[in-house]
């Protein structure tokens, strides 16, 4: 599963706090809170942010950290003292002004000022913030792009109607099939080469035009208020970003905007110098800028993607999937005990080197849960890759899943089963346990769950699979 279960079990436990008073709070059901402690889900967008909410409510800091624990990479070493939120303000400095950050994102409408702004953090990381040199337009577009792909291309995300993004990385057809690359650290380094190696000055030229220009309007704004009531027609093409690059060179050490350009004429512009006591401050609160952005970043997403499930796991390099190791004793135990045929290829399945395919995508749900898991061979499971089944296939699913509860039910103890079939009941929403093993009740139950995910998952572009 994603970070927000397992942020939100390091801060209950942190911070004793039960996960009763927690689902109460909430308005929720405990046995939800239980499935994100055990990480067997992960909230909504939505759902975490009540949480926040709620955790300020009980424990300050608990909401503090969670938050950064669930937006910045655990394995860095920071201070978890304070983190940013939409309804705080960023740590304040005495050389900086904070305050116009904040703004950056104000009536933003497409996805370029987000990109822009994490892909300048990522890269100024990268360098260690050691060095002041420029900072290429085409070194940052090719950052954005790389930062765009997971959530695109891989988990296929809308970006919205105006963005233009999802089109640029279209026309690079940037194929990378090994799953497993870009599940490791080096996968966003392979896409950075991969991009850099494309014909991308047509790209960099178009989104160099407004983006880098119009980020740091907020440092101008007074400057363009006195401008705008004494000029008596609109701004001609490039007129606003001449007066920015011009406003950023003169005012560079009063404005202190968060960089200035390397050349004095807007056409000529070809990289951002980062303002040195910028570069400090972020330094110094890197955790906290980069958790803020991605919350923003998160909001804008989300509001594009209401119906989509995990989106909060979609817009980074998506961490390894977790083990299959308790959903593969189960299918074990099942096919130790009766023949099973594979939904696709209708073989008999061995009870030992089967693989666990996931019916809808895990780059879709982004969730490891049973009830959407099923035993195949593994050279079907590859075929299948991250595309949805046909639904002919539909009825054999129900079928197998079906016959595995029956089976399960008497043979695994009572705790046990118990234990196993939460999700079930929970995200299929069947009340009584012994409905599962009612064939038209459970296939009801999928039809009801799978029938809008399916939609959705087609409208975002995943593609139908059928074997052969």
């Amino acid at each position: 599963m994603g970070q927000a279960g397992k942020a939100l079990r390091q801060v209950l436990e942190t911070y004793s706090i039960s996960q009763s008073s927690l689902a109460t709070a909430l308005g929720v059901d405990r046995p939800v809170v239980f499935r994100w402690f055990h990480e067997q889900t992960d909230p909504t967008a939505e759902t975490v942010a009540g949480i926040v909410r709620v955790l300020r409510e009980i424990n300050q800091n608990a909401a503090r950290e969670f938050i950064q624990r669930y937006l910045v990479d655990p394995t860095q070493d920071i201070q978890l003292d304070w983190v940013a939120t939409p309804s705080q303000e960023l740590p304040k400095s005495d050389t900086v002004d904070v305050s116009i950050l904040s703004r950056l994102f104000k009536k933003t409408t497409n996805s370029y000022k987000y990109l822009f702004f994490i892909s300048i953090l990522d890269i100024l990381e990268r360098r260690q913030f050691e060095s002041l040199s420029p900072i290429s337009f085409k070194e940052i577009i090719i950052e954005m792009l790389a930062n765009a792909w997971y959530p695109h291309t891989y988990f296929k995300l809308s970006f919205g109607k105006q963005d233009k993004i999802a089109e640029k990385l279209d026309s690079l057809s940037i194929d990378i099939s090994d799953t497993k690359l870009i599940l490791q650290n080096k996968g966003k380094r392979y896409l950075r080469k991969a991009i850099s190696n494309k014909p991308i000055d047509d790209i960099v030229s178009d989104l160099r035009k407004y983006v880098p220009f119009l980020l740091i309007r907020p440092f101008f704004e007074q400057e363009f208020k006195t401008e705008k009531a004494h000029r008596k027609k609109g701004a001609k093409p490039g007129e606003d970003e001449q007066k920015i690059v011009s406003l950023a060179e003169k005012l560079f050490d009063v404005k202190k905007p968060l960089y200035c350009f390397n050349e004095s004429l807007y056409k000529d512009c070809s990289a951002v110098i980062l303002h040195p006591e910028w570069i400090y401050y972020i330094e110094n609160n890197y955790s906290i800028v980069r958790g803020w952005a991605s919350w923003e970043w998160l909001n804008y997403m989300q509001q594009r993607n209401p119906s989509v499930p995990a989106v909060a796991n979609k817009l980074f390099p998506p961490q390894e999937r977790g083990s299959l190791s308790n959903q593969k004793a189960y299918w074990k135990l099942i096919l130790n005990q009766t023949d099973l045929q594979c939904i696709y290829s209708k073989q008999t399945l061995p009870s030992a080197g089967f693989s666990l395919d996931h019916y809808l995508p895990w780059s879709f749900v982004a969730h490891n849960q049973p009830w959407n898991l099923i035993p195949t061979f593994p050279e079907i499971n590859s075929s299948k890759s991250n595309d949805l089944p046909d639904e002919q296939y539909f009825d054999k699913f129900v079928n197998i899943q079906h016959l595995g509860l029956s089976v399960a039910k008497k043979s695994m103890g009572d705790q046990k089963w118990n234990n196993y079939i939460e999700p079930y009941i929970v995200d299929l929403k069947i009340n009584d346990e012994n409905n599962l093993l009612d064939l038209q009740i459970l296939k009801s139950a999928y039809d009801s769950t799978l029938t809008p995910l399916f939609a959705i998952a087609i409208r975002q572009g995943f593609t139908t699979w059928s074997y052969r």
